[in-house]
């Protein structure tokens, strides 16, 4: 899978102001966000680094852990973000945002960060993976999954596949996030992170649907270049429960671990989605 479509995920529309007062930044969903389970859906990298973004602006402090709430789906048209800091501080903040389905009126996710000071730490990056997206290889989007997102992806698979269920290896690279703006260094992570389920499938998509709820990142660092590598894998229980993790990687090391807990379901041939990606 390579991108071969529009190099954004949104395009800002102006100011929104919610209900409440609030005020933030409305946008149009293209259709490079839409998600593998429904096309009328978004995955979850997208409106993860979307708030991310609004997170950003709020301070120049680093994400050091980030958490997505899916409150449902997120839907493939007009969306606002507002954000606001929770709980202020010298030295940490707690930053909260939501994310507004405008047509419906309603919250589609949130997201809470806490914030750490940007300054010399007593490790060190590395040591580096053993590969490098140079040695992966690129692989045909399975029939059953959706395109959009996964086709503005660009994907180089080390190890497994959308179509071999088990852990799996992949080296990624995010299209824009804004029209008209780079994407920060976060949220390209944020924009991949979310495929951990995916990259890392243990059932057939055309028979399950494993839809994750929520995701939860602890960032190291911020990853340096365009790349980032997903070594993922999948656990599933003897119930509707299944958890998603993944340690990502520059080329220089580790930067991040995620963890996305998993919605394990028969789809019955409905293709419906009530969550992520």
């Amino acid at each position: 899978m390579k991108s071969t479509g529009t190099p954004v995920f949104y395009r800002s529309s102006g100011a929104f102001h919610d209900p409440s007062g609030a005020v933030g930044e409305a946008f149009e969903s293209l259709s490079s966000s839409v998600g593998p389970w429904s096309p009328d859906s978004q995955h979850g990298g997208p409106p993860a680094a979307l708030l991310a973004r609004s997170v950003e602006r709020l301070s120049p402090a680093r994400i050091g852990r980030f958490t997505m709430e899916l409150l449902g789906p997120v839907p493939v048209g007009p969306v606002a973000v507002t954000a606001s800091v929770l709980r202020p501080g010298r030295s940490v903040q707690l930053v909260g945002a939501e994310l507004h389905d405008v047509a419906r009126g309603r919250v589609a996710a949130s997201a809470r960060a806490w914030l750490f000071p940007d300054g010399a730490g007593p490790g060190a990056a590395g040591p580096p993976p053993p590969h490098g997206p140079g040695d992966g290889a690129e692989r045909p989007r399975p029939s059953g999954w959706h395109g959009g997102y996964l086709d503005a992806i660009e994907w180089r698979w080390v190890r497994g596949g959308l179509e071999e269920p088990g852990s799996g290896v992949v080296w990624m690279r995010s299209p824009g996030l804004v029209e008209g703006e780079p994407i920060s260094p976060v949220q390209r992570l944020l924009a991949c992170v979310d495929s951990a389920s995916g990259v890392s499938a243990a059932l057939d998509v055309r028979q399950w649907g494993f839809l994750n709820t929520e995701l939860s990142v602890h960032v190291l660092r911020e990853p340096v270049g365009e790349w980032v590598c997903l070594d993922a894998e999948t656990t599933l229980s003897d119930g509707a429960t299944g958890v998603a993790t993944s340690a990502v990687y520059d080329e220089r090391g580790l930067v991040a671990r995620s963890a996305q807990a998993l919605l394990v379901v028969p789809r019955h041939g409905r293709g419906d989605a009530s969550a992520g990606s």
